[in-house]
């Protein structure tokens, strides 16, 4: 029970579920973005379903439909969340420099310097 107890509080099941609703709510604000941009493409070339649209015989008319809908939400999804994230991440990721690596002659330096600190001490 111990170990259960811990696991609830560790912090990671919490904003599972918060990453969860958000996503639930998001997926409703990108469907009906994405159901505006179709109304636009319709406004612009006619209809945008394309589910009856039967070239030489084959339904390729909600595979068209489908994957417009799909790159119009990789696109709100890619714009309006991978890059404002990537540059706020970047932005307040303040995380310490890394040392430089040093050459063989800056090493060589560092070690007759703490040779002469090692004499005079």
């Amino acid at each position: 029970m111990k170990g259960f107890k811990e696991f609830l509080m560790r912090g990671n099941l919490i904003e599972l579920a918060i990453a969860f609703v958000i996503g639930a709510a998001f997926a409703t604000v990108v469907e009906s973005f994405t159901a505006m941009f179709m109304d636009i493409l319709g406004f612009i070339g006619g209809t945008p379903d394309f589910s009856n649209f039967k070239p030489g015989g084959v339904s390729v008319g909600a595979f068209l439909t489908s994957l417009i809908a799909f790159v119009i939400i990789a696109a709100v999804v890619y714009f309006g969340v991978v890059v404002p994230y990537t540059k706020a991440k970047e932005r307040f990721d303040r995380s310490p420099e890394e040392a430089p690596t040093l050459t063989k002659s800056e090493e060589l330096l560092e070690e007759i310097r703490d040779a002469i600190r090692a004499r005079t001490l």
